[in-house]
């Protein structure tokens, strides 16, 4: 039987730190040759898109995708995740809020092993649901005394402001402009939907950490040439993917393919196998597209969750087959 687990049972279950700690532990298999994740996929359709990504987790025993449609300005998301050894649906899960929290643990993990570790400051440009587990996720992994807040609109920035200084326990203050919130910050968050730069190298502080989450197309950037330019160290999530669309990356380093050497991989980072911040002067950037692996992680986290409290419904596919002979195709 495969179990369905709803958007409302996700939210119920899935926390911030669990997805930190599923996304830092997938990276570390990455590393190790477990784990695995294909770059995602897009077909255009006449009012907009289908994107669907693979990965497997072969120590956790478990292979799936993230399909997903962005149809007339709305996103659906599901995850339909597989036994290895059996091949059977284990489970089909919905998920835009576990695609909010594994996006938002990449960035906590990338903070956690290469922000300063006394940083106490962040800035957010952005006042969406990914915003909100950016700034969540980053106060996961560091003791953050104060964050700026900017979004273009007033009244979403004030709201988003006060919902998080209640969530996170800190103050939360909304800025005017980009450039104010990350004048200063020691931990920058770019999370929008913008085309265009909305994060200037010139504003970023000395040894600050910057993690981009947005832009994840070749012709889209939040970030200028010189915040590319003046960080010391460049991390991805995966550099395949991120030569189709890190469009940060894409146009800062404007076909100069040997700029594409200096850039490493979340996975080798966290498992010390390649080089994260080397002093506290460094700025240091997360360009995150966005991977299978992460997502494969935290359903397999859901999974199990839903099963020990008993969460879900069944749903009877191919139930009392036997299944057709290997090459009856």
């Amino acid at each position: 039987m495969t179990l369905h687990i709803s958007e409302a049972e996700v939210r119920s279950l899935l926390t911030m730190p669990m997805a930190i700690e599923a996304v830092e532990e997938i990276s570390r298999r990455q590393a190790a040759g477990e784990a695995v994740a294909h770059a995602r996929r897009r077909i255009e359709l006449p009012g907009g898109f289908f994107h669907y990504m693979a990965g497997a987790d072969f120590t956790a025993g478990f292979v799936g995708m993230k399909l997903y449609t962005y149809v007339r300005g709305r996103l659906r998301f599901v995850v339909p995740l597989f036994r290895v050894a059996t091949g059977e649906m284990a489970a089909l899960i919905e998920a835009d809020a576990m695609g909010q929290l594994r996006t938002g643990a990449a960035s906590g993990v990338a903070t956690k092993h290469l922000a300063r570790r006394e940083a106490r400051t962040a800035a957010i440009i952005g006042t969406g649901g990914q915003a909100r587990t950016q700034l969540e996720a980053v106060a996961a992994v560091r003791k953050l005394t104060s964050a700026r807040a900017y979004g273009r609109d007033a009244a979403r920035r004030e709201k988003f402001c006060r919902e998080m200084s209640e969530r996170l326990g800190i103050a939360v203050q909304a800025a005017g402009s980009a450039a104010e919130a990350v004048r200063g910050a020691e931990i920058v968050c770019t999370a929008t939907t913008a085309s265009q730069t909305v994060l200037y190298g010139a504003d970023v502080a000395p040894g600050a950490h910057i993690n981009a989450i947005g832009a994840n197309h070749a012709h889209k950037r939040e970030l200028d040439d010189e915040a590319v330019a003046r960080a010391g160290v460049i991390v991805v999530d995966s550099i395949e993917q991120s030569r189709q669309e890190a469009g940060d990356l894409i146009l800062a380093f404007a076909g100069d393919e040997a700029r594409w050497g200096g850039v490493v991989e979340l996975p080798q980072v966290v498992a010390g196998k390649a080089r994260g911040r080397e002093n506290d002067a460094q700025i240091t950037l997360f360009k995150s597209n966005g991977i299978a692996a992460w997502d494969i992680a935290v359903a397999v986290r859901v999974f199990h969750l839903a099963q020990e409290k008993k969460l879900g419904r069944e749903l009877p596919l191919w139930a009392g087959e036997a299944g057709e002979p290997a090459g009856s195709y």
